[in-house]
Parts: structure tokens; sequence; C-alpha cells
């Protein structure tokens, strides 16, 4: 797959988690809202990990959207998104503003699912090809 083609995959995925996470929001709420929701931010990083880098292979990507996930998690230890949520929905929205340890598995599941659908939508374009397939 292409950067250009690869990138156009990854808007429109980053679009379409985006709905999903605003959808499941709006018909659910509670646990399964919450954690449904940080599994989705995870697979939006993930996007947003192949957008900047199209030809990065799909562990790659899983392993930065998790490992950013968890980096914004553990950060809210300090205290420093919960005072800058305050002042801004926009920083509340992307750095949240309490820790919460299983929202660090839930990031896991998420990455995971990114992981599949990558490697599913990848592995045609990597595999050699073959005379019969030509």
């Amino acid at each position: 797959m292409s950067a250009l083609r690869a990138r156009g995959v990854a808007a429109g995925a980053a679009a379409l988690t985006v709905v999903a996470g605003l959808g499941v929001r709006t018909v659910t709420d509670g646990a399964v809202a919450k954690y449904a929701g940080d599994a989705l931010y995870t697979v939006l990083i993930c996007a947003l990990v192949t957008l900047c880098a199209p030809r990065a292979r799909p562990l790659a990507v899983a392993g930065a959207g998790l490992g950013i996930s968890w980096a914004v998690e553990l950060l809210q230890l300090t205290g420093v998104p919960a005072e800058l949520s305050r002042h801004s929905a926009v920083a509340r929205l992307v750095l949240g503003s309490t820790f919460n340890a299983p929202d660090l598995l839930w990031y896991a599941v998420g990455a995971a699912a990114a992981w599949a659908v990558c490697a599913a939508t990848t592995s045609g374009a990597r595999a050699p090809r073959t005379a019969a397939s030509r």
C-alpha cells in the first residue's frame, strides 16, 4: 500500500473511530461507555500514528499507540492533566484528569484491536507476488 493511500485509510479510520466513540456515548453509559472509550482512544492514537508513519508495521503502530495511551494515563498521577482539564475541554478529552488503573487494560484491548485490523489490511500489501497471482 502506498504511503498516500495508507494515510487516507488512517484518516478514514480516525474519523470512524471518533464517530464510534460518540456513538457509544450516545447509546450507553457507565462502565461500558467508559471502557469502550478507553479502547477507542488507543485505536484513534494508532490511526494517528499511521498518519505520521504510514509505512510502520502493525506491531509498531499498536505498540506506539499503547505506549502513548499508557504515558497519558500515568501522567494523570502527577495532577497536571487535572489542572489543564479544569481550563480546557480539549485537554480534558485528550489528557483526561484522573488515573484509573483498569484503563491500562482497556488501552491494551484497543491496541490489540488496532493491530488486528492493521495486520489484516496490510498483509496482502506485503505479500510477495507469485507467478500464479500475476
